[in-house]
Parts: C-alpha cells; structure tokens; sequence
C-alpha cells in the first residue's frame, strides 16, 4: 500500500511540473493559435534565475527561496515577452513560419545557455524541508512534491481567474473571437496577447525554479527534457484546453510512475497513449474540434 502512495504522490508531483510548462503551451496555443517549440528554453532561463538569486545570496533559507521562485517567474515571462514582440508578431497567420522561428530559437538558445553556464548540470540546495520526506500512509513522499503540487494548482486557479475576472483577460477572450472589431473599438489587441505569452513564459519560469529542485541540479537541457511530455499533455488533453492540460499531466505523470516502476518503460507506455487518444479521440480528451 505504501509503495502505491509513494507512486501516486510523486506522481502528482512530477504531473505539476508537467502542467506548469504546459499550461502555456496551451494557453498561447488556444488564444492565439502558436505552437511555441521554443517554450523550453523559458523554463530553462527560469531555472538558471532562480539558481542565480540562490547562489548570490548564499543562503539555503524560505525567503531565499521564495526570491528565487519570483526571480523564475519573472525571467521567464519577460523572455516570453520578448520573443512574442520580436519573433511571433511579425508571423501570425503564418504558422510554418511560427513553427521554423520557434524550433530554430529553442536549438539556438540551448547552443547559448550552454556557452553561457557549460554544457554540465550546476547542482543547487534549498532549504532543508525540502530535502526530507514526509510519512503519508507509510510512504516516505519528498517534500518537494508537494511544493510542486501546491504551485501548479494555485497557477491554475490564477490563469483561470485572469481570463474570467480581469479586463485584459475579457479583451483576450473578445480579441480571440473577433480581432478586428475589438480593435475597431481603440483597443490594442497586440498588448494583450504579448501578455498571454508573458503569463505563459511566467508559469514556465516557476516550473523551472521547481524543476531544478526536483531533479536537484539545473543545465540548458532541462527545458528540452520536459516540454517533450508537456506536449505530451498538451496534445492528449486537447489542444488550447487548459483543463484538458491539467487533467493528462496527472493522468501522463502517474501512469509513467506506475510503469516505471512495474515494466521499466514508463516513457514507452506514455508514447502509445499518446498513439492511443489520436486513433480514438483526435481532438484530445477536452479539446473541441475546429469549426
């Protein structure tokens, strides 16, 4: 029984580090119709801020902690940002194009972390909770799991009430419907779908700083190695639903854990899932398909 706990929590954990990347992906993908291959590299960048604010300010402690998780966020979405107004926005409606600038950048930017930072993993401390276990129904489950769960579900509730309660949230969702008559209106579409991007990059940036303290080290290909299973995820829950992407990072995350564990491939059985909803239910499991 415990051994099933033990796979059912970190499964969780590891399905919040996959529904932090890929929320925006999905996010960006369902307003605004961009595949963004170069996603990883955000969550990368975060990883390597948090790590920066860490090892400058020497101290293992909440607070440092907190700065470093901040530091992710904000380095993060302000290369999203970056990338929406330089690269994205010159191409939309173009979606070859986007899908070439976006591939090219994220083989581009693992090229530059890696002259930047080395090609080898910088291993980092947090604080000391983090790095013990709890006992739940005999299962020694690691801290950071639940740090990560908790993360994921608060940038959920955020996303969803950004996009409900706000007013840029209501002029992104007018601005998706109909572009041209918001605008008609003396607003600027192109600020809030920078925004979307900004939001998107944030959420990855947080889930670098988390990453890093998952697999306890940081390197330029730790965005790479995730946004593989977060399109994963984005694909099987269905393209630009964000409850679809949190619904398949559980389902993908605890499945592979389980699979480890008992076959040894859990990457593998992930893989004919994925096969699996594309043959029964190509939109995904919440996705709609296109009108």
């Amino acid at each position: 029984m415990s051994t099933i706990v033990l796979l059912l929590v970190t499964g969780l954990g590891l399905g919040a580090l996959y529904f932090l990347v890929a929320s925006g992906l999905s996010l960006i993908y369902g307003l605004m119709g961009v595949l963004n291959f170069a996603h990883g590299s955000f969550l990368t960048l975060g990883a390597f801020g948090g790590w920066f604010v860490a090892r400058s300010l020497g101290a293992d402690s909440w607070g440092v902690f907190a700065l470093s998780l901040l530091a992710g966020a904000i380095v993060g979405a302000g290369a999203a940002a970056l990338t929406e107004l330089l690269l994205i926005r010159p191409l939309y409606e173009r979606h070859i194009e986007q899908v070439l600038v976006t591939v090219g950048l994220s083989l581009a930017s693992v090229a530059l972390f890696e002259g930047m930072w080395g090609s080898d993993p910088e291993f980092i401390s947090g604080p000391a909770w983090l790095k013990g276990t709890t006992d739940l129904a005999g299962a020694p489950v690691p801290n950071d799991r639940f740090v990560a769960i908790a993360a994921a579900a608060l940038v959920l509730g955020a996303i969803v009430l950004f996009l409900k309660r706000t007013r840029y949230g209501l002029i992104i969702r007018a601005g998706v419907e109909n572009r041209s008559m918001v605008t008609a209106l003396g607003i600027d579409v192109r600020k809030a779908f920078t925004l979307v991007f900004a939001v998107g990059g944030a959420a990855a940036g947080l889930g670098g700083v988390l990453a890093s303290q998952y697999f306890g080290y940081v390197s330029p290909h730790l965005g790479g190695s995730l946004l593989i299973f977060a399109f994963i995820v984005t694909v099987i829950g269905g393209l630009g639903s964000l409850t679809g992407a949190a619904v398949a990072s559980v389902l993908v995350a605890v499945l592979q854990q389980f699979a480890n564990y008992y076959l040894g491939y859990g990457d593998l059985i992930v893989v004919l899932l994925l096969a699996l909803v594309l043959l029964v239910r190509p939109t995904g499991l919440l996705g709609r398909a296109a009108a």
